[in-house]
């Protein structure tokens, strides 16, 4: 009878051991579920969009556990920061929470965003976000300046001439010194003895023409007395 009752205490310790090795099963699926829902990097996601004319940075996290992670993004250059655009905090969800940094950002520009979710993330986001090729407001380009127009040859002023001008043979020569000509005064002059009875009769400017009518008259005289004599002489023979 002693057999049976040692075979029944294998069995049982067979049996506890059994159940102990699968609860310990259980409880390690069950942590390890529970850790990769509970937070993980590849739940963050970020991207460079435009508010209106303005540009932002957004970054969403889809952790359904909704544990509060720390979002910080960077400015890069060269490999480094920059600058500090911004620090947020951040309760995931399921359907995905947004935050939102404003950075009015360049084309072609890279970010890097840091997530803190204690005690499960301290990482980047990877790759680092760049910025669009393209930016939000398009820049208004600067008008162009007014070529000046170069004076001509033929709007030059003409040169001084520094010869003087030749004076005009009808310009009189009082003109050209501005001085008025003496006044004639030979009428007040004496005349000499010998020119007075001339000059008071006319003689030195009309005598030439006065003695030929005179001889014209005298001539045409002669010859009407002359042939007057005849025709007396003509009647009288008769």
């Amino acid at each position: 009878m002693a057999v049976p009752s040692i075979l029944n205490r294998t069995a049982s310790r067979r049996g506890v051991r059994a159940l102990g090795v699968a609860s310990a099963s259980l409880a390690l699926a069950v942590a390890a579920s529970g850790t990769a829902s509970a937070c993980n990097i590849s739940e963050f996601s970020a991207a460079a969009v435009c508010d209106g004319d303005k540009g932002v940075i957004t970054v969403t996290d889809k952790d359904p556990a909704g544990i509060p992670a720390t979002i910080t993004v960077y400015l890069q250059n060269n490999g480094a920061d920059a600058k500090k655009v911004g620090e947020e905090v951040v309760k995931g969800s399921r359907e995905g929470t947004t935050v939102t940094f404003t950075e009015d950002w360049k084309p072609n520009t890279e970010y890097r965003i840091h997530v803190k979710a204690e005690p499960y993330v301290d990482e980047d986001i990877k790759p680092n976000l760049v910025t669009p090729a393209t930016a939000c407001a398009e820049e208004e380009e600067s008008p162009s300046p007014t070529p000046t127009p170069t004076p001509s040859e033929s709007s030059a002023p003409p040169a001084e001439d520094t010869e003087s001008p030749v004076p005009s043979p009808s310009t009189p020569a009082a003109s050209e010194s501005g001085s008025t000509a003496p006044a004639d005064t030979s009428s007040n002059a004496p005349s000499p003895a010998g020119e007075s009875n001339l000059a008071e009769t006319g003689a030195d400017s009309n005598t030439g023409l006065i003695a030929g009518i005179a001889a014209a008259l005298v001539v045409a005289g002669g010859g009407a007395v002359f042939f007057g004599m005849r025709r007396r002489g003509a009647s009288s023979d008769r």
